[in-house]
């Protein structure tokens, strides 16, 4: 059983062949995007010479991914990244990265930690604030008229605070009209 702390090497042959040497057998690049995939970390090394390639063939497997249509990274970003290699900014590029990607694994892993929750989108951090921004949204879109809200204004009737039926086809009659209305104001 081979150890998935401990990187899995491939060794690259003068023939260009990767060398699994776990399975003592030949892979693919796509078998190696599938070991990163299931967890694995890999170390590819030349053989004749002992230098590592890893970063060299990841960078390959990403540009393949991309050329087929799979793409992760927007044009904006990969323009930045060729700009950094020319730039002072380089010494900060790599440590940004880490921690963008960092930050990524540890939002995703709460993520998945919430899942099995009653509603995981309440535990997630900002979602109340989401919410209420949703909530801004469609009052300024409905000029205040959302089924389910309150209403803060007294209606004809003297009652304050009334929640609105939602699905009652005369309130949707009274808001459309109360919206036509609004709308003939906005264009006189």
């Amino acid at each position: 059983m081979a150890d998935k702390d401990k990187p899995l090497l491939i060794k690259r042959y003068a023939s260009r062949r990767l060398y699994n040497t776990e399975t003592s057998d030949y892979v693919t690049l796509e078998d190696i995007a599938r070991f990163i995939r299931d967890g694995r970390q890999v170390q590819i090394v030349d053989l004749k010479s002992g230098d590592d390639l890893t970063r060299q063939y990841l960078l390959q497997i990403i540009a393949e991914h991309e050329s087929r249509g799979e793409s992760v990274l927007p044009i904006d970003v990969l323009t930045d990244l060729v700009r950094s290699y020319t730039t002072q900014a380089q010494s900060v590029v790599p440590e940004f990265l880490a921690a963008s990607f960092e930050l990524l694994r540890d939002g995703q892993s709460k993520v998945m930690e919430n899942l099995g929750a009653i509603n995981p989108m309440a535990k997630m951090p900002g979602f109340d604030a989401m919410q209420a921004q949703q909530r801004a949204f469609l009052k300024a879109m409905t000029g205040g008229m959302m089924p389910g809200a309150t209403t803060a204004e007294p209606e004809a009737g003297g009652e304050a605070e009334k929640p609105q039926e939602e699905g009652g086809l005369d309130d949707i009659k009274k808001q459309l009209a109360e919206l036509q209305e609004k709308l003939s104001k906005l264009n006189n």
